[in-house]
This record gives structure tokens, sequence and C-alpha cells, in this order.
């Protein structure tokens, strides 16, 4: 199934598995697929099984959302006792996205729809009757059984699953890799027949070595100090540092669930030649979430960085920034240069990125996906240089291949079932774009920004803080303090959220 097709089938309001190999372009047809939805009046509410996929997304975890927390069953009575902030969203809610749907439970699907029901009111409708849209891959990373937890499988196994009956949209286009060599690889660890071919030109590159192996990533399948590895090359470079911390708005107790999945640091250290790694997707396409570029200059008039990825762009780099939603609400948000040191990563933190080249030790793969989801970063073997490669990375779960079969099979209904969308599809693909406003440099904006907030994109002193403090609590509207302190109102309602709580100004 194309990406178009998939689309239309979620917008005419059937519940989805969107599922398809690495590369296909799910997290893509997601992001339109929210948008459009929200064009239409629609509640989304976006969530994922990591916080660090949510924040892919802008969303957050199915766990927080539906109030399940860690619990392994729905508590007696949960419908009573639930918070009136959590029932109002998950009333309003009409759509529930839930990404890296592969990782969660099959009990845990059935305590989400359990959870809609009973605070919906809706006891014969799974999930209360919400839309339900599912997006990944069964193939990547599986749900994890602790000892000390109820042990889980696929969610296809869930109660629900049967009930819900979901639209299976299986994307087959390639959107990542261009080598055919890569595609057979990645195609044989799916299918479970991984032939001394295959094997023969993954160990061949164990002996091949990059012309600059200082800028290339390297992933790790263990949490070895990553960190530790990039400050200590960063420590290598000569040159002064040049750093960029993070602004915040939010509660304490959101702002720090949402410092755990952005891949962007608290504090940005920088030199001229330093390593770097996009972890957010260009707006306008510059580079994507895992491009690798360079530090090669730092631009004059904001000492922003300016990098030159692999693809050839050279990118002033500018804060972007990461939020926290639940449902329609925004909880929190971090503002911060999109941007990390790229000499080492892991390959969980990699999930999701697209690699223009990458060193990659799979010694010491202990799960199966974890090599597939590591070797399908890149985009052809050429540019992947292995460190090493146990039996384990070759592997994939059984019960995965199993699944995907059957899933193939429902996808091949679903297209013919659905082809009359098909002309829908055409018709969205030839509507012409909105213009978009001319292009203007981020120096001149800065500059005619500052012609009426002086201070726009400085650095907050300690001593602005507090006088930004003093003079609210003695009753200095928000005009009055962006007139005072030389900054726009929206950076001065962060501010004060940051110090106060979201709800401090409207």
């Amino acid at each position: 199934m194309n990406q178009a097709l998939a689309l239309e089938i979620m917008l005419s309001g059937e519940s989805v598995l969107l599922t398809g190999p690495a590369g296909a372009g799910k997290t893509y047809v997601l992001n339109q697929f929210i948008k459009l939805a929200k064009h239409d009046g629609k509640h989304v509410s976006v969530t994922a099984t990591t916080g660090l996929a949510a924040t892919h997304l802008g969303g957050t975890t199915i766990h927080a959302w539906a109030g399940i927390g860690v619990n392994d069953f729905v508590p007696n009575g949960f419908a009573e006792h639930i918070a009136k902030g959590r029932r109002e969203i998950i009333e309003k809610t009409d759509v529930l996205v839930i990404d890296e749907i592969s990782m969660l439970h099959d009990y845990r699907l059935d305590m989400v729809d359990e959870v809609c029901r009973l605070v919906r009111k809706e006891p014969d409708l799974p999930f209360g009757g919400i839309q339900v849209i599912m997006s990944g891959d069964f193939f990547q990373l599986p749900p994890i059984n602790r000892g000390d937890s109820r042990a889980g499988s696929f969610v296809v196994n869930s109660n629900v699953w049967q009930e819900l009956d979901p639209v299976i949209c299986y994307l087959e286009e390639q959107h990542r890799q261009d080598d055919e060599q890569l595609l057979e690889i990645l195609n044989a660890i799916r299918a479970g027949d991984v032939r001394r071919r295959h094997a023969e030109v993954l160990l061949a590159r164990t002996e091949v070595y990059p012309d600059d192996l200082e800028q290339l990533t390297e992933l790790h399948t263990v949490n070895i100090d990553v960190d530790a590895m990039n400050e200590a090359k960063l420590r290598q470079l000569e040159g002064d540092e040049v750093s960029y911390e993070q602004s915040t708005s939010g509660s304490e107790n959101y702002v720090e669930t949402l410092q755990r999945s952005v891949l962007a640091p608290k504090v940005l250290k920088l030199k001229l030649g330093a390593l770097v790694m996009a972890v957010k997707n260009s707006t306008e396409r510059k580079y994507v979430n895992g491009s690798v570029g360079t530090v090669v200059a730092f631009e004059p008039a904001t000492d922003y960085p300016i990098v030159a990825f692999q693809n050839g762009k050279e990118v002033l780099m500018t804060p972007d920034t990461w939020e926290l939603r639940d449902g329609d609400k925004k909880r929190a948000s971090i503002t911060q240069i999109p941007l990390r040191l790229a000499w080492a990563i892991t390959v969980h933190k990699s999930q999701g990125m697209t690699l223009d080249a990458a060193r990659i030790d799979l010694r010491k793969a202990f799960v199966e996906g974890m090599g597939y989801v590591a070797l399908s970063r890149v985009k052809n073997v050429n540019n992947l240089y292995l460190s090493g490669i146990n039996q384990m990375a070759l592997r994939v779960s059984e019960e995965a291949q199993f699944i995907d079969g059957h899933l193939r099979e429902k996808a091949a209904q679903a297209a013919k079932r659905f082809a009359h969308l098909a002309q829908q599809a055409t018709k969205r693909k030839a509507a012409p774009p909105k213009p978009s406003a001319a292009k203007t440099g981020w120096a001149d904006k800065i500059a005619k920004m500052r012609e009426v907030y002086p201070n726009a994109y400085r650095p907050w002193e300690p001593q602005h803080d507090t006088d930004l403090k003093q003079y609210f609590t003695q009753g200095e509207t928000v005009q009055q303090l962006s007139k005072r302190l030389g900054r726009h109102e929206g950076s001065i309602k962060m501010r004060l959220q940051k110090h106060f709580g979201e709800d401090v100004v409207a």
C-alpha cells in the first residue's frame, strides 16, 4: 500500500495499524494525518510507548495519557478517582495515536481500552468509541518482560485487537535506503532467511575503514557512556567552547519528563570542527532527524552554529522547541538548538533516525530486532562500517514473522476494499500548496525584532530574572514587563511559566 492511500483510510475515520519496514515513511504519514485531522477540528491525542518516540510527534506516553502509569491492572474504582484533567482529555479525544506499538504489551492495550470505556461511559465500544491509529513495526524492538511485573506479548494478542479489528495499512515503498544490496539484506533478516551471501557482505564491512573515522557516528548496542566519549572528543578540539542553555516552560515534573526524551542536551557545548547530529526534522527540509555534519562557523550576530551537513547543505542552526502535549493541553516545552554531539550514540536512541553513514558495533547485540534497527539506519551498504557482529544481530522474532505474514494478507484485502479512496488521494496530492512567505535571513529577522525588543534572543542573565519576578509580583502586566525588559511578550510569558508554573498567565 502506498502512503497516499493509507492517509486517506485514516482520514476516513477507520481505526488503523500503520506498519511496514524501517524507512517506509510511517512517521511521515502519521505527522500528515495528525496535521490534517486537527485542521478538520478533531481532538487528537498523540502518544507513543516511549517518551523518546513521543517527542518525535510532540505527544506524551500512552501510559501517562491513560493514567495507568506502571500498573499491570486497572485498579478498582479507577473511573471514580481519576483526576479531573485526565478525565476531560480522555472524554474529549476523537483520535488516539499510539506510535512504536511493537513495544506495547497486549495487556496494556487492553488496559487503555478499559480506561477509555470506563471514563467515556461507553462499555460496548472499543476504546469508548475513539478512533485509534497505531503505528510501528513488529520486527523492531519488542515489548520487554521483566521478572517483577506481568508478562505479555505483542498487541495483536490483546482482547481489544480482535474486537477493534483495525484496518492494516502496510507501507511497501522505501524512502530511506537507496541500495538494493542493503535492502536485500534487511528483507532477508525480516524473513529469517539470512544466507551466506548476506553474511559475507556484512562481514566484509568489518574490514573496511572510513577515510575519516573522526567524522563518523558510532552506534553502540550497550549503554556505554556515550556522553563521556563525546565530551572527550570535544576536548581534543582546539579553539573556544560555545555553550547554549535550554529554556523551558511548564511545571518542574512535566519538564523533567520531557527532558528524559529530548536528545538535545540541557547545555549544548560546541567548538569549531565538532561532529554534530540534528535531533529534529527541519521544517524546511534542510536536514532530518539523524543528519550528521560538522560545525564550520558561528553566526556573528547570534553565535548560533553553522553546520555543514554531509548531505551538502550548510545550515544556520537556530533554536527549536519540543513540547509535551496531553491531548490538546501543553504541559511543558523545551527550547534548544536541535543538535547533539555525534561521535557516539546508542542504537535505542537512533530509532527513527536516518544516518548518512555510521560505524556500528553489533558484537554485543542482546535482543532480537536490535541488529535490524541499527543496520536500517543507513542508506546504503557502502556507508556502513561494522566493528563486529554476532548471531543475535541477525535475528528477529519468529512471532513477528508470523504476525507479518498475516498483516500482509489483511493489508492486501484493505487495499481492494478502500480502492475507491485512491481518487481522493490523487485530488489531495494535486491541490496547490499554500504560498509561503518570502524567506529572509535569520540575522535580518533578529535585527528587525530588536528594533522593537532590544533584548530579543539574548540570554536571560540572573539579574533579568530577578527583575522579572520582582515586577511581576508587584502587579505589572505582561505588556508592561515586555516594555520594561525589552523582550517579546511571548518570551515574557514563557519565562514567567518557567518560574511560576504553566497556569500563571493565560
